[in-house]
């Protein structure tokens, strides 16, 4: 990068974090740290909620996703809107009106202290994990810029967030997170318009996608039924339901931020603009990338995206056979290319038989470069055993290294590292939250101080920082990364939504039945995961079935107690 970029840089992330702090103010005690006195606004709550979704791994992994496998994953979204409506009907009053800091709370009121002590257990598990995910994905970008490895630029990331989420709380991770979405929303839209630009002249954005969609990327909407398949309408809508519903109603890290409305209102119209704006977002992130891709049919590509690891593999014995290997895959990228200008020609003849023969030849010609690319990857993995074969993270970030003008290289530089510290500082706060509110304040050290709960709080967001940290020094071997942060809520969060529709429909059913049909439930989807005998949405589904379905059936092996009243 240049002087101007990390000029752009640098001057954008002191401004967020400065400004955050200032806006933020003294925390006086936990109902300030960690609900921001709940006063915010349905805009304030809107882009909170979405910031801590789209974390730096939608903006570095999805338009990768798309480079590598086209449009399909946006129907991994589509149950989104309906859980949104499911949520401001059910959970959004309920957590209001009972005043609650965490969602596991009101499951101690419905169920009993285990239930809710288990759930909270669950989540910290998962959030736990998934934002060390979060903190790595920028470092793939700092690593990248300046070639070292990605442990230096994990720690130096992972420390940034833990500073200010410790001193400012959620109101600092809130109103950051307005100012970040504004950033974000404004860089990705000069990003897609400089793709497009930097097609050569007679293709333009029109026949880019047509380009894309004869190679097979413009596959949005999967029609066919098939529960291996991670993505189709069917998962989207079904799978993708369970799971949101779960992350939004049962995920602290979500539930934390609507909390934090000054009303059931506010709150509701905060999820609302969540659902209306994900699935266009998403949408163009992940259009972004298919225009990536039909500019590298054009402008050549690296053959393997990690530099780090090319440049391993350039510095061992194996260098030769490597650089021999480029050499092969640069001649068929001059064929691939002189294909590619074949189709657009035949495109604008509107010739069918033209347009099939060009496609067929483009197709072959893409194989070949496939195929060299598996021999690359090959040749790396003999030199280190342990290297990633995934690139997808690296293609974005590479094409934003590479073509872009001065000054926009910061600032989507900087977007990717803003997404990071919004998703991260939410998710410690969470997990903050849940520690002191469901583990410290109600069996640890219940009726202390609120001086004793908000030094409790800081501390807690420290710990997990460091946890956090230190999943994310193990993150490189994950793979991609937004598919696997996925994949990974999908073995928990069935079972934690399970337990809540228990608890807000089920009325007779009782703690220990709901306790002991969430433990056998939760083994049975880690077992199917494990040998991977469904596609991963299709989990959250299962989990949230099966504990309702046990819960129902041992209810009677268990003494008939009243359970306690919940007013809805």
């Amino acid at each position: 990068m240049s002087l101007v970029d990390w000029i752009v840089l640098c001057v954008t992330l002191l401004t967020i974090v400065i400004y955050g702090i200032w806006k933020s103010g003294a925390n006086k005690n936990i109902d300030q740290y960690l609900m921001g006195g709940r006063t915010l606004r349905w805009y304030h709550v809107g882009l909170s909620v979405m910031a801590t979704q789209a974390s730096a791994i939608t903006f570095l992994s999805a338009p990768g996703q798309a480079y590598s496998d086209g449009m399909r994953f946006v129907q991994f979204y589509l149950g989104l809107p309906l859980a949104m409506i499911v949520l401001c009907v059910t959970f959004v009053p309920i957590f209001h009106r009972l005043k609650v800091y965490t969602a596991y709370e009101f499951l101690e009121n419905r169920f009993d202290l285990k239930t809710r002590a288990l759930t909270a257990f669950l989540f910290l598990i998962q959030r736990g994990l998934s934002t060390g995910i979060t903190i790595y994905a920028p470092s793939i970008i700092l690593s990248t810029i300046l070639n070292i490895n990605t442990v230096y630029t994990t720690l130096f990331i992972g420390s940034l967030v833990i500073f200010y989420t410790v001193y400012g709380g959620t109101k600092a991770v809130s109103y950051t997170q307005l100012l970040q979405m504004s950033i974000i929303f404004l860089g990705m839209f000069f990003a897609g318009a400089m793709v497009v630009h930097l097609l050569p002249h007679e293709v333009g954005f029109a026949k880019a996608i047509k380009l894309a969609g004869k190679l097979g990327r413009m596959n949005v909407i999967d029609w066919k039924f098939d529960v291996n398949n991670r993505y189709n309408i069917w998962s989207g809508l079904i799978g993708g339901f369970f799971l949101q519903l779960s992350y939004f109603g049962t995920d602290q890290s979500q539930v934390g931020r609507y909390l934090t409305g000054s009303s059931v209102g506010q709150s509701r119209m905060g999820l609302i603009m969540n659902g209306l704006l994900k699935i266009p977002m998403q949408f163009l992130i992940l259009l972004i990338g298919i225009l990536v891709f039909a500019f590298y049919q054009f402008n050549r590509a690296p053959m393997f995206f990690n530099r780090y690891e090319v440049e391993q593999v350039k510095k061992s014995r194996y260098s030769g056979q490597y650089n021999k290997l480029e050499d092969q895959y640069t001649a068929v990228f001059e064929q691939r290319k002189n294909k590619a200008d074949d189709l657009i020609k035949a495109l604008d003849s509107k010739n069918n038989a033209q347009i099939n023969n060009a496609q067929a030849a483009l197709k072959i010609a893409d194989k070949q470069s496939a195929d060299i690319r598996k021999e690359a990857i090959a040749v790396m993995k003999k030199n280190n055993a342990k290297a990633n074969e995934d690139d997808t993270n690296y293609v974005f970030l590479n094409f934003v290294t590479h073509f872009l003008p001065r000054g926009l290289i910061g600032l989507l530089v900087a977007i990717v590292f803003l997404a990071s510290m919004g998703s991260t500082a939410s998710a410690l706060n969470s997990l903050a939250s849940t520690s002191v509110v469901d583990i410290y304040k109600r069996i640890i050290n219940p009726g202390a101080t609120d001086k004793n709960y908000l030094l409790a709080s800081r501390l807690a967001t420290i710990f997990w920082g460091v946890i956090c940290v230190l999943m994310a020094l193990y993150a490189s071997k994950v793979g991609n990364l937004l598919e696997f942060v996925n994949k990974l809520g999908s073995y928990i969060y069935g079972t934690i939504l399970g337990v809540f529709v228990v608890a807000f429909y089920l009325k007779k059913v009782r703690g220990n039945a709901v306790f002991i049909a969430a433990v056998i439930t939760e083994l049975l989807v880690c077992t199917l995961g494990y040998f991977d005998k469904v596609a991963y949405l299709w989990l959250n589904a299962i989990g949230c079935i099966l504990v309702i379905a046990i819960a129902l059936v041992i209810n009677p092996l268990f003494p008939d107690k009243q359970a306690p009243a919940v007013s809805q």
